[in-house]
């Protein structure tokens, strides 16, 4: 069982829950690229960042990813916001110490138009040593996930579901949610991160509290959702709040309990309304 969650950068809206629209931020600085892509040769790409001039990386085609699968990877938001993320302030790349080299992307896998998941491997070395710094990279972007505690009749009830893809059947407002991750110190990034050095992934966590009568938890109970003629079926369950962290192994939902009850001890929490 997990909670709403969603890849930051879809789109859910409507009368009972979420309107998020947080779109992958694009690179902002510019970069320059050439490609090669003859028959005999694998496909490369040569690619010069803003703090790495005069060195150029080469970016190579794994055995088995085509030519479109590659362009697709190199002109990806993902891709691109690693690429920001290594320059960034706290990135690998800013102190001048570390020198990219090579970029071997190994696998792409599409969402319908849409990258969903991205594998590559980075050659990344320190420029006194030599010495070569892991760097294998699952990509997958930002995602939101949401708590939605429901109270009726001096209980409280938590909705999960135990498949999530673009449609939920739960429809929250942006306004009536609060942004948990926005309460950590400024050092993270307001963000948390499942898997760090593992997986690019971040996850913004909200929370949704609303009061509602007893026929709606009703309602919810079991409801089925999505568009099956898309592969999605989503079964919508709620549970006493008090039980949610016995009740799962899902790590964004005791995530999501852990920052709401430290929030809520600190009393961090806007009064509801």
């Amino acid at each position: 069982m997990s909670l709403l969650s969603v890849p930051k950068r879809l789109l859910l809206g409507s009368s009972l829950a979420v309107s998020i629209h947080n779109q992958t931020r694009k690179l902002r600085r510019p970069f320059c690229f050439n490609m090669s892509s003859e028959s005999s040769q694998p496909l490369t790409h040569s690619l010069t960042l803003p703090t790495q001039l005069g060195q150029p990386i080469q970016i190579i085609a794994a055995p088995g990813v085509s030519d479109s699968q590659f362009r697709t990877a190199i002109e990806s938001s993902l891709f691109k916001q690693w690429l920001k993320n290594l320059e960034s302030e706290n990135g690998i790349l800013a102190t001048g110490s570390f020198l990219l080299k090579q970029v071997l992307v190994q696998g792409v896998d599409m969402f319908g138009q849409r990258i969903g998941f991205l594998k590559f491997k980075a050659d990344i070395f320190e420029k006194e040593t030599g010495q070569k710094i892991p760097g294998i990279v699952f990509a997958r972007g930002p995602a939101v996930t949401v708590l939605i505690l429901l109270s009726s009749e001096g209980e409280t009830y938590a909705v999960l579901t135990e498949q999530v893809e673009e449609e939920t059947g739960i429809h929250l407002k942006l306004g009536d949610m609060v942004d948990l991750t926005a309460f950590l110190d400024p050092s993270t990034g307001g963000r948390v991160f499942p898997s760090p050095g593992g997986c690019d992934e971040e996850i913004s966590v909200f929370l949704y509290r609303g009061c509602v009568g007893k026929e709606i938890i009703t309602q919810l109970q079991g409801k089925e959702t999505g568009l099956r003629e898309n592969g999605e079926l989503i079964k919508v369950r709620v549970v006493p709040y008090k039980e949610l962290w016995r009740m799962t192994a899902d790590a964004k939902v005791l995530m999501a309990i852990a920052l709401y009850e430290m929030a809520k001890g600190g009393g961090l929490l806007p009064l509801k309304t």
